[in-house]
């Protein structure tokens, strides 16, 4: 029999108050240990990841393995760092004194992931929480049923059972593991099912970081190299079908090169799926499917590329759909799929005033050559993060924070970031008991308070 989720909790709760977590040496074995499981594993994983989102097998390792295996890498690469008390200043009128910042680990953390990248997105955060010392509960998405039976199995073998454990289940489980008083949440997902888990953790205090997602734009201005940028926002797009939180959602392109454009993207996408099964892409079921299906519908647009779907197959076109209305859904909803809306525009400020309009993205993207382009763009565009000329590519370095702002997200991790995200920053003063000058205590002469009044 099973032990329940409170059962489960009590468990990892008795193995942090042992202290069994804080040591270097402990967290150090657990990053071993998942790099052990990426290097025997690999054959299970992309076989987990396969049957849960049609993916062929370097598109697994790609998306999922290589990027936990930066994580990892860096994790170790960094940890006797990060661990390492940092001095601060200390005013002239508290000397002598030391003041120094202590990292600690939360306690019990909450990890909640997504069916999109279901192996990347559990096992990131997990690098991160294990780093800082924690015991760690990871709730896997139920709509990744052999990724999550897998991570069940696996990583209580390879890492500290007592202190790892892996829940599977949906929104039941989930909210019977909030309140169990986590001392952290993070969860991925979307903005919906954020505001149910902030509110279940708030019953509790319990602080989260929540990744979301939105309609990450793209601009394309006059002077951008249109091949260069088709191919690579295609790429973006195509990427597990689009499936991806900083996929790009839609493109405003200037109206000198929009139709241009547009023709590039199209021959990208043929040129990335040739030898394949065409333009069709793998969606996750046939509920997901369906709502895509309906994004092609009563959008208003010209379809110059794709516009196909067979949802009983788990299958949508790859396509391109050129000035929709944009007050559809295909504009309004994020897609969260291969289908990329191209809006024209007549001026850079109009893209900027359009993206300013509407939530902020987890993403935003600029092609273009200018450097005021890219001053204007940075300045005016509030995103979780920003990638000039390419797409996507901030989220595999480390050494940037990933998350989003307003509707996009709440706080961030990845490499340091991560961390500290999963760390408490204790603030630590020592002052000796000498010298201990009596005018600093009541009561006051009136010289006394001048002097105070100067000194501090």
């Amino acid at each position: 029999m099973s032990p329940s989720i409170a059962e489960t909790v009590a468990r990892l709760r008795t193995t942090f108050a042992s202290g069994r977590t804080k040591p270097a040496a402990w967290r150090v074995r657990q990053l071993d240990a998942l790099g052990r499981l990426l290097a025997e594993r690999e054959d299970q994983i992309v076989e987990a990841l396969a049957a849960d989102l049609g993916r062929e097998a370097f598109e697994s390792w790609f998306a999922d393995m290589a990027s936990t295996r930066i994580e990892l890498v860096d994790a170790k690469k960094s940890l006797s760092k990060w661990m390492r008390p940092r001095r601060v200043s200390t005013p002239l009128s508290m000397q002598p004194g030391k003041s120094w910042i202590q990292y600690e680990p939360l306690g019990v953390v909450l990890v909640i992931s997504p069916w999109n990248y279901p192996f990347y997105l559990a096992v990131g955060p997990l690098i991160a929480a294990l780093a800082a010392g924690n015991c760690v509960i990871l709730k896997p998405s139920e709509h990744a049923p052999a990724t999550s039976a897998l991570l069940a199995e696996l990583l209580p073998a390879y890492l500290d059972a007592d202190a790892v454990a892996v829940v599977e289940g949906a929104a039941e489980e989930t909210q019977e593991l909030l309140d169990q008083a986590m001392d952290h949440v993070l969860f991925t997902g979307g903005p919906g099912i954020a505001k149910a888990i902030m509110a279940g953790a708030a019953k509790h205090l319990t602080p989260v970081t929540l990744e979301l997602g939105g309609k990450s734009p793209v601009i394309i201005t006059k002077g951008t190299d249109l091949e260069v940028a088709a191919r690579r926002v295609v790429y973006g797009k195509h990427l597990n079908s689009g499936q991806t939180c900083i996929a790009p959602d839609y493109v405003l392109a200037d109206r000198a090169v929009a139709e241009t454009f547009a023709k590039e993207v199209a021959k990208a996408v043929d040129a990335m799926t040739e030898g394949t099964d065409g333009k069709a892409r793998p969606i996750v079921n046939e509920r997901h499917a369906k709502r895509l299906a309906g994004l092609l519908d009563g959008h208003g647009g010209k379809v110059v590329h794709g516009g196909g779907s067979a949802p009983d197959d788990k299958r949508v076109d790859f396509s391109v759909v050129l000035d929709p209305d944009t007050d559809s859904p295909l504009m309004t909803e994020e897609i969260f799929g291969p289908i990329l809306p191209i809006v024209s525009y007549g001026s850079f400020g109009e893209a900027l005033e359009f993206i300013r309009s509407r939530p902020k993205p987890l993403a935003a993207y600029l092609f273009s050559p200018s450097k005021e382009d890219e001053r204007r763009f940075l300045a005016d565009v509030s995103a979780g993060g920003v990638v000039i000329n390419q797409v996507g590519y901030h989220v595999l370095n480390p050494n940037l924070p990933f998350g989003g702002v307003g509707n996009s997200g709440m706080g961030a991790y990845h490499g340091e970031f991560g961390f500290e995200a999963f760390s408490h920053r204790k603030a630590v003063m020592r002052k000796g008991t000498s010298p201990d000058p009596k005018f600093i205590y009541p009561p006051y002469t009136e010289s006394t308070k001048k002097l105070l009044r100067r000194l501090l």
